[in-house]
């Protein structure tokens, strides 16, 4: 077992400590920005906090600021204790500094890949990582051919046979699929596909994770969990912020292009596959894209999507500017901050089955969850006025905030008379577990380190992600502007009749 900080001796029988991470060093592209500040550089921290990181762990920063290797170090300090969720010990954060190094430089300077390659040649010799280094790109992905361009030519991508060198990339993984099958044949000429992490930090967090153990842990839920029993599934991930601040990525890109085609259609893929033989990562992708490429886009859009755009106006006491007064909008932009959209898995577990998807800006709470909504019994005996507050059977997956799970069925009241009225049975990870649940990228960072790939999707998932969604984009952009809605609401009228057409309801959550 490989030696770490705060890592004494482990009994190898206890299957809840984690595995430790090999000799590495990681290099990140895009370090001053604000990924890299407030969650990867206080992800690395947290890991070696936990002694999942080796002793002679190194952390190379690249960016176009002339710095020396303490201004970098700094910055890493202020952001690990304005942002880690461990404790701050300077024991751990000293230990930690001695590996960090910065190299100064833009992606098109080859003197500059000349002075990473040396130090991390350097770093190898110095602190043993093993010649095994990441390479993790938090840049937009215009950026991406030149800096995987300067790693091949400066030698940093090639891989000894007893090495590893392994490239993350941060979506959006390309704007279409024409665009994303581009990306991905860049990045595959210089890096194999097994040693390409494309990270979606939905698929790090617990809960998620939990989906899994749910469905095939348990033999309460199989039997139900198709479309004899199940009525609809509605996959929400909604957020009450603005996009102030966020122009130069948003705008063009819009709410279906930045969380539906890979946040929500990996958790439709969890949710709807069959269960893998078993959880190593080629039986879990296999799965993942069987459901993928049976899931198809239900038309006419018209009637079957929604898109929105947040106005102006009262938000929690507050006024808030809509989406073309924010600062770097276009005055005419016509992104959507809102998309709903209506799929359907064609194989014989789920036919029949809508999934509603739905995501966008300045809605009513930020929540993210996973409704399975059950068909009504086919008989009720009962009179209807018993019944008149009953609703539809619910399993629901909370994975942001208070992460847990809602079973919702229909209890009777107390008292005299036969009444019948929804009730909930609540399951939250933080009152059944003393534990903390690690956030998404240190479960990520590790596994990246690990070689273990399972939570990231691969090339064919998304371009298949593509495939369902590139229609509707297609007739969205034949349609104008979104419509408007007012902040603090739960998006456009449309998206209330998408579903009122079939006689359904969105869940307020």
């Amino acid at each position: 077992m490989t030696r770490a900080w705060n890592n004494p001796l482990r009994d190898p029988r206890d299957k809840r400590l984690p595995r430790i991470a090999g000799p590495s060093s990681l290099v990140i592209f895009g370090v001053t920005g604000d990924l890299a500040r407030k969650k990867l550089m206080p992800a690395i921290y947290d890991l070696a906090h936990r002694g999942l990181l080796p002793a002679g762990f190194s952390l190379v920063g690249f960016a176009r600021r002339d710095w020396e290797h303490q201004d970098f170090g700094e910055l890493v300090h202020d952001s690990v204790k304005e942002h880690a969720r461990t404790p701050f010990k300077e024991s751990v954060w000293n230990r930690l500094a001695e590996g960090i190094r910065f190299v100064q430089g833009t992606f098109d300077d080859d003197d500059a890949f000349d002075r990473l390659a040396q130090t991390v040649k350097d770093l190898d010799a110095e602190r043993g990582t093993g010649g095994n280094t990441a390479f993790y790109l938090s840049i937009p992905p215009s950026a991406f051919p030149v800096v995987t361009k300067q790693l091949a030519r400066s030698g940093l991508a090639e891989a000894s046979e007893d090495t590893w060198r392994r490239v993350v990339i941060e979506k959006p993984f390309g704007r279409d699929l024409k665009s994303a099958k581009e990306l991905n044949g860049i990045v595959n000429d210089v890096f194999p596909e097994e040693s390409v992490f494309r990270i979606d930090h939905y698929l790090g967090k617990e809960t998620v994770q939990n989906l899994l153990a749910l469905r095939f842990a348990n033999q309460l839920f199989e039997p139900i969990w198709n479309a004899n029993y199940v009525d609809h599934v509605q996959i929400t991930m909604a957020e009450d912020i603005g996009l102030g601040g966020r122009a130069g990525y948003y705008d063009g890109i819009g709410a279906a292009r930045d969380v539906i085609q890979n946040h929500l259609l990996q958790l439709l893929a969890l949710t709807a596959m069959e269960e893998p033989v078993s959880f190593a990562p080629r039986a879990l992708r296999a799965e993942k894209v069987k459901v993928l490429s049976a899931t198809k886009p239900l038309a006419p859009f018209d009637e079957t999507t929604a898109r929105g755009q947040y106005a102006g106006g009262w938000q929690g006491g507050m006024k808030v500017p809509g989406l073309l007064q924010e600062g770097g909008f276009a005055k005419d932009s016509t992104t959507e901050t809102y998309a709903a959209v209506t799929l359907e898995v064609q194989n014989r577990r789920w036919a029949g089955v809508p999934f509603y998807l739905r995501t966008g800006k300045r809605l009513g709470r930020r929540v993210t969850e996973i409704a399975v909504v059950f068909k009504r019994a086919p008989h009720l005996p009962f009179d209807s006025t018993s019944t008149e507050e009953l609703g539809q059977n619910a399993l629901v997956i909370r994975v942001q905030p208070d992460e847990g799970i809602t079973l919702r069925f229909g209890s009777k009241v107390p008292g005299t008379t036969m009444e019948v009225r929804d009730v909930t049975m609540d399951f939250g990870y933080g009152h059944a577990f003393t534990e903390s649940s690690p956030e998404a990228y240190e479960r990520l960072i590790l596994d990246v380190l690990l070689g273990e790939p399972s939570l990231f999707p691969v090339n064919e998932e998304v371009e298949l992600s593509w495939e369902i969604l590139d229609p509707i984009l297609d007739h969205w952009a034949k349609k104008g502007a979104p419509e408007a809605y007012p902040p603090g609401s739960w998006g456009p009228p449309s998206a209330d009749e998408m579903l009122e057409r079939t006689g359904r309801n969105w869940r307020r959550p």
